[in-house]
């Protein structure tokens, strides 16, 4: 059973960063491809970033690009995501799960191992 547990959300004033991080267990981590999602009050989840296996390829939401980084390290069984610049939009419930096959990346349909969330909270 894919388990995962996200950490590091928190309560953060624009413009500033935050770094979730995320430790899975009950898979293959190191051959598996990983997303982080979010979910804002009264929305839909949505994809914010991508990374295969080796790390080589990366996907983000538009919105995010340029301002946020996921990362791995394969041996600790852990992904990253770095968030610089946050605004007050990207306030939202922070979510990794694994990734199973086919469908796009970003639709959380192709994902499984949903934790409980780190929640993000930017202020002004």
């Amino acid at each position: 059973q894919v388990q995962v547990v996200e950490s590091g959300g928190g309560l953060v004033q624009a413009g500033g960063s935050l770094r979730l991080s995320c430790t899975a267990s009950g898979l293959n981590f190191g051959a598996n491809d990983m997303g982080w999602f979010r979910q804002a009050s009264g929305k839909e989840r949505e994809g914010v970033a991508f990374i295969n296996w080796t790390g080589g390829t990366k996907y983000y939401l538009d919105s995010v690009k340029g301002r946020f980084t996921v990362s791995r390290d394969n041996a600790k069984s852990t992904l990253y995501l770095q968030m610089n610049s946050l605004k007050l939009e990207d306030t939202a419930m922070y979510y990794c799960a694994a990734k199973t096959y086919g469908g796009v990346w970003s639709d959380p349909a192709y994902y499984i191992g949903w934790g409980q969330g780190t929640q993000v909270t930017v202020s002004s």
